[in-house]
């Protein structure tokens, strides 16, 4: 039995009422954009100070910042997602428990913050060998014009690292988009959620998917094109060849 193509199908009216299923996709194509941009803020903030930690001369602090890449880094995201959105209210005291089910849009703030937390891991490593690959005299000079520590990696340290580790964290950036597409195991009706209902109630999978993998590519390649122009304007001269 041949498959029926109907690529008019994007503008009919959907089952939910909330205009046709090209709207459908559109709304979540929206809610994976918000989800993503939520997770990249927690894994730069999260990455950034977990990669300090594990360039620190302190051994109790690289020791925490080893201990917590790996923890996030190896196990699986689809795992992650069901701890922090079945298990961990099943730990917490009941009241507390009980509230988190109850929390309006729990499905989102879980995907964000665990999409987050995984991607905080990757991002403290690109941070951490960012920071390795500078000349140590750059260290030095810092402690020799009275810099503490922290006011080392502040105004020297940093600044330079992630204006040398920018490319990779566009990768992970458009890693981070793509993982949002496994919160719809927690009921997050993301693009990847919206096109699989679509299909439910259309029975037309090809075009519903074929639909969300267009979408995904136009947000890809304008995230792709935004950071190529970052990173040459960041770029140090030295540290990376101009193209």
């Amino acid at each position: 039995m041949s498959y029926h193509w109907n690529w008019h199908i994007f503008f009919e009216p959907s089952p939910s009422g909330t205009g046709t299923y090209l709207d459908m996709l559109l709304a979540g194509l929206l809610l994976t954009i918000e989800t993503s941009l939520f997770a990249w803020i927690i894994a730069l903030a999260f990455g950034a100070v977990v990669g300090v930690m594990r360039t620190l001369p302190s051994k109790t602090a690289s020791l925490i910042g080893f201990v917590y890449v790996e923890f996030f880094r190896n196990m699986p995201l689809l795992v992650q997602l069901f701890i922090w959105f079945f298990v961990l209210p099943e730990l917490l005291p009941h009241a507390w428990g009980l509230w988190l089910k109850q929390m309006p849009h729990a499905p989102f703030y879980t995907a964000a913050i665990g999409i987050g937390l995984f991607m905080s891991a990757r991002v403290a490593v690109q941070t951490a060998a960012g920071i390795n690959s500078l000349p140590r005299g750059q260290r030095l000079a810092a402690t020799a014009l009275g810099l503490t520590t922290a006011q080392t990696y502040r105004y020297v340290l940093l600044p330079m690292a992630f204006r040398i580790i920018m490319p990779p964290l566009t990768s992970e950036f458009l890693a981070t988009i793509k993982n949002t597409s496994v919160a719809i195991t927690i009921g997050l009706i993301e693009l990847t959620g919206a096109a699989r209902a679509m299909q439910e109630f259309s029975f037309q999978v090809f075009e519903a998917f074929t639909g969300a993998t267009v979408l995904y590519l136009l947000v890809n390649i304008v995230v792709v094109v935004a950071m190529r122009f970052l990173e040459r304007a960041l770029a140090v001269p030295g540290y990376i060849s101009g193209k």
